[in-house]
């Protein structure tokens, strides 16, 4: 049994790891490089929503499957898994919200925000 919990993990992670990496190194530039601003806004938040319950799905499932074999990794995915609700329910609103206003410095500073919570679970 601790080798299908294992290899299930694993398989999470991966997709996981997959996921988060291929958004931030290719999907995100190439969607502000290539598309106009007036696409490229609506677009991404169409895309977050998604990534969001990607992340925490899979953070979710990976933190199921490694509870049995080790309590810290597993509530390291679970802190993950609840970082994406966050970031997708209350964070990412409030800063579409300010985008909307044209609230520069409020937007930069949740933005820059979120970047950092997303690199965290990245780097977990």
């Amino acid at each position: 049994m601790e080798t299908v919990l294992a290899l299930l993990s694993l398989f999470a992670l991966a997709l996981l790891f997959g996921g988060m990496g291929f958004f931030a190194l290719v999907m995100a530039p190439l969607v502000f490089t290539r598309l106009p601003m007036g696409v490229a806004g609506p677009f991404i938040r169409q895309v977050f929503p998604v990534y969001y319950l990607w992340v925490g799905a899979l953070s979710a499932a990976a933190a199921v499957a490694l509870f049995p074999l080790s309590h810290p990794a597993s509530g390291i995915m679970a802190a993950c898994a609840g970082m994406a609700w966050w970031l997708r329910q209350g964070l990412m609103p409030r800063i579409n919200a300010l985008s909307d206003a044209g609230e520069t410095a409020a937007f930069n500073r949740l933005h820059r925000l979120s970047v950092i919570a997303n690199a965290c679970q990245l780097l977990a």
